[in-house]
């Protein structure tokens, strides 16, 4: 792992390396269920702000929890109890911070839906590229029964998930849905059973590491940038990212390898 990163670093989430060039990350606050505090939006901002400007060997990301029933409760609002209204917006800034780095992070990050998502832990989840989670666990963005509403990118990454009208229900009601449901919406990509999530995910993980890395980031670069325009935006986008991979050593090494009937080794050249 990096020096930046070694795990004395960090209070509330851990960094483990369990394949190559695979990083996990587990939301580490269990007797809070992993409510997402001051210091954890910090250590997550910082997480990945730090990989998207700095070159690393990584080239996959999963987040999951540290609690066997609760993924993320959400926002911690005993910590918000109290708040001032300048300190409250003080801290928002810090969410907003962390999960626009999650929105734009160059590498793919995949969610280990453990258990329960709620608010900000929902949020968490839409933040990143796709999720596997267990059949228990329970999701919602119940933020309008306090007063509030979603405000770490919700009301956009649900929508663009499940849809407007879907989106609004869940929203405005803010009752809480299934991994059923979450399922069939698009929440979710895949339900799996809790002894096997995690390893699962790392096996989506390796097998997007084991692909050619400059390839891997330009695909999800065409994708979510293709996504926020037009069509023929989205094309002529599409078409730049794919011209840059021609004059990289991994396209040679790619077409090498195949012709010589072999597994490529993928520089992110």
């Amino acid at each position: 792992m990096p020096e930046y990163f070694k795990q004395e670093t960090f209070e509330t989430i851990l960094c483990s390396q369990p394949a190559d060039y695979v990083l996990l990350v587990t939301l580490n606050r269990p007797d809070a269920g992993n409510a997402l505090n001051t210091k954890m939006g910090e250590e997550l901002r910082d997480l990945f702000v730090h990989y998207t400007t700095h070159t690393t060997p990584l080239r996959c990301v999963v987040i999951t929890g540290g609690n066997g029933k609760i993924f993320c409760g959400g926002a911690d609002l005993k910590q918000r109890n109290g708040m001032s209204n300048d300190a409250w917006l003080a801290q928002h800034r810090i969410m907003e911070q962390a999960y626009w780095a999650m929105i734009e992070f160059p590498l793919p990050l995949i969610s280990a839906v453990n258990g329960h998502a709620f608010g900000a832990g929902l949020e968490m989840i839409l933040a990143t590229d796709f999720a596997y989670g267990v059949a228990a666990a329970k999701f919602a963005l119940p933020e309008t029964k306090l007063g509030i509403m979603p405000g770490s990118g919700g009301t956009q990454t649900l929508t663009r998930a499940v849809g407007e009208r879907r989106a609004k229900e869940v929203i405005l009601t803010g009752k809480p849905f299934t991994a059923d449901e979450a399922l069939a919406w698009g929440v979710l990509n895949r339900i799996s059973a809790p002894e096997t999530l995690l390893a699962e995910c790392l096996e989506t993980a390796s097998a997007i590491a084991a692909n050619g890395p400059i390839a891997v980031r330009q695909a999800k670069k065409a994708i979510h940038h293709g996504l926020q325009t037009d069509l023929t935006r989205g094309l002529w986008l599409e078409v730049e990212a794919y011209n840059r991979l021609v004059f990289t050593e991994d396209r040679h090494e790619g077409v090498q390898a195949f012709n010589e009937k072999r597994t490529p080794k993928f520089l992110g050249r």
